[in-house]
């Protein structure tokens, strides 16, 4: 065995060298914390289909925020779960909304945390689906001016990122142009770039109150049997502007994506 000249176990002999050779890295920094923030000042509510995790009040999500933000960790994503919905979703980009409240409060109580919140249509809709309707189908066009919207009433709150996760064709440049023109140039994007439609979405539907009254969402999510069209998806979100991509759900899929690579 002496002419064996590489040999990459001598990089894997002990803890330090492991550590210091180590590709991936998954540290506290990295992680961010999502949170369900409902309206009202009442007890936290227990999610059935989520052990141990609830759906909390702005008083709450600030006091939950302190501890957690205290551990190091340096980000959450937020939810919103309003008291209202409407066909066009309205309550998403109220001022006066729950996610921009929150974000207010969080900004003003828990300074240096970065404060991320999904961009969708689907928690606020009477019907469930990501949005406007015409007819049994998501009008892609006519739903992109109330996502600007939504992302421009978030950055006003505050908030660092904004992340649409609704799948229409043009969001992320539509975002970037109504961000820059309201003056939130510094406002990043963080997209769900390829959002397959999945199963895996049934405990987080309960837990937001977004599950379609009809039908389901596979005209605008991605089919988990095109990762080459993933990729493209994901570019295409770039040269739109996109400053972070979101794979979701991550682990089986981007297995997919990496098989195809």
């Amino acid at each position: 065995m002496d002419e064996l000249l590489i040999r990459k176990r001598r990089l894997r002999k002990s803890p330090g060298l492991r550590a210091m050779t180590a590709e991936t890295r998954l540290q506290v920094e990295n992680l961010i914390a999502p949170f369900f923030v409902k309206e009202g000042t009442g007890a936290d509510e227990l999610i059935p289909n989520m052990p141990g995790q609830f759906r909390c009040s702005i008083g709450s999500l600030v006091d939950r925020c302190r501890r957690i933000h205290a551990l190091g960790i340096p980000a959450v994503l937020l939810f919103g779960i309003p008291d209202q919905k409407d066909e066009c979703g309205s309550s998403a980009y109220d001022p006066d909304g729950i996610i921009q409240r929150a974000v207010r409060a969080l900004k003003k109580d828990v300074p240096g945390l970065v404060v991320i919140t999904d961009v969708c249509m689907c928690e606020y809709t009477s019907h469930g689906h990501c949005g406007l309707l015409s007819g049994d189908t998501v009008d892609n066009d006519a739903t992109l001016p109330l996502l600007a919207r939504i992302a421009v009433s978030h950055a006003e709150a505050g908030a660092d990122i904004v992340a649409p996760s609704d799948m229409m064709d043009g969001r992320v440049i539509h975002i970037r142009r109504a961000l820059d023109a309201a003056g939130h140039k510094d406002t990043a994007i963080l997209s769900y770039a390829s959002k397959f439609a999945s199963g895996f979405y049934g405990p987080f539907r309960d837990a937001a109150g977004s599950a379609p009254s009809f039908g389901d969402r596979k005209a605008y999510q991605m089919n988990p049997a095109n990762p080459r069209e993933a990729l493209h998806e994901a570019l295409l979100d770039v040269d739109e502007g996109a400053d972070m991509l979101i794979v979701k759900p991550a682990l089986p899929y981007l297995d997919i994506i990496h098989a195809v690579r």
